[in-house]
């Protein structure tokens, strides 16, 4: 009975011995979770149960149980790099079969999808066009390295103030825009066709007297529709038109693309009895752009930019926690799946209720404390010598009882 007693603890320290080994082991792997060796000790029993006077019969691993402690958080600097601060663990596609992850060492493969070093694919909620997210259905996150479409111009905006103290120019009849003296103010603004084409669009203003200016739009040289008029009060506020639109038609471009048709927003413009000024001009229209990076916020809200100032949302990192963590079974590479002691995931997003934040440009560290591993190690060191000098006092004491034996 004592041999197989403290065999039982040399299996048990030689288990714990083990787990301390992989956790130092394991001290600088990105996202990983030290274990902790938990023991029961057994005992002999029958159908009335443990005899008062029973001896127990040694000790046996009952768990080795991850911590999922937060680990320390390290910038790095690498976009798709990802560390959650606080609850919660990302979520993989595996070959179709769902794992969660703390590493947020993240890469894309040649088809632009970001995954892990191992390939499975990092989970994200798609993008709808009304800018919120479909949280019922996961998919995998796709870093595209194309072209950003154009967008061609359809509405312009000016903030400008006409001069009051402005008078009919000499030639105002005959306008010109090679002859400055056939209009008193212009400005410009570049413009863009469906094919991303820059074109510049050119403003002329005729002060025609009585708080009335003419306006002729030109786009790269070229004269489009005919004038249109703008009407100020004597306070210098715009009363015609009165939603302070105008359109002057459409132009036709040499590029090849549609037509530009382009409402231009004047609502803005004031005539005070101060110099022409522009102040603030707006167009909706841009053109090709290539990726620059990615950025990712607090929330996972995952974003591509591009070199034409476009950004577009690519999906929203899917968070998953789980009501007993240290039931996941644990996969390698640092992944987890679920199992009916862990219970099924929660899914969410970072930053709500039971889930942390994304930081992105960052990775969570190892929660492994060396220090504390290294006296685990003593002290298992000490147990499993211990056990080792039972099995001999008890080899000495069964020589003693042979000999006694043999003697009488």
């Amino acid at each position: 009975m004592s041999f197989n007693i403290a065999l039982s603890g040399l299996t048990a320290a030689n288990q714990a011995l083990s787990v301390t080994a992989n956790n130092l082991a394991n001290a600088s792997t990105v996202g990983f979770k030290g274990s902790r060796t938990e023991f029961s000790n057994l005992y002999a029993s029958t159908q009335q149960g443990v005899a008062a006077t029973a001896v127990g019969n040694g000790v046996t691993v009952s768990e080795v149980a991850s911590q999922f402690t937060q680990g320390d958080i390290e910038s790095t600097g690498n976009d798709l790099d990802m560390a959650i601060s606080g609850n919660g663990f990302f979520t993989l596609s595996n070959n179709g079969a769902l794992q969660y992850t703390r590493n947020g060492q993240f890469q894309t493969n040649a088809n632009g999808d970001v995954v892990t070093a191992s390939g499975a694919y990092l989970q994200v909620y798609p993008a709808l066009a009304n800018g919120t997210y479909n949280t019922g259905t996961l998919t995998n996150l796709n870093v595209s390295t194309g072209i950003s479409a154009p967008q061609a111009t359809t509405t312009a905006s000016f903030t400008a103030n006409l001069p009051a103290q402005s008078t009919t120019p000499a030639d105002a009849a005959n306008f010109d825009p090679s002859d400055p003296d056939s209009y008193n103010n212009t400005t410009s603004m570049t413009v863009y066709d469906s094919l991303g084409a820059a074109h510049t669009a050119t403003m002329y203003f005729t002060n025609q007297g009585g708080g009335t200016w003419d306006t002729q739009l030109y786009i790269d040289g070229n004269a489009v529709g005919a004038a249109q008029t703008l009407t100020y009060s004597n306070s210098g506020a715009l009363t015609s038109p009165t939603d302070g639109i105008l359109n002057f038609g459409t132009y036709t471009p040499t590029t090849g693309a549609a037509d530009m048709n382009i409402n231009f927003n004047m609502a803005n413009t004031t005539q005070y009895g101060s110099s022409f000024d522009v102040t603030a001009e707006s167009q909706d229209g841009f053109t090709t752009g290539q990726l620059t990076g990615i950025s990712i916020d607090s929330t996972g809200v995952v974003q591509a930019q591009y070199t034409n100032g476009k950004t577009i949302n690519l999906g929203q990192v899917a968070l998953a926690n789980f009501a007993n963590p240290q039931g996941l079974q644990q996969m390698g590479n640092q992944n987890y799946s679920a199992t009916n002691s862990s219970g099924q995931p929660v899914m969410g997003v970072a930053g709500t209720s039971g889930f942390g934040n994304v930081q992105d440009g960052s990775l969570e560290q190892s929660n492994v404390d060396t220090t504390t591993s290294l006296v685990d190690m003593i002290t298992e060191e000490r147990a499993f010598q211990a056990n080792s000098q039972m099995i001999q006092t008890n080899d000495q004491i069964t020589q003693s009882v042979i000999q006694m034996a043999q003697a009488g």
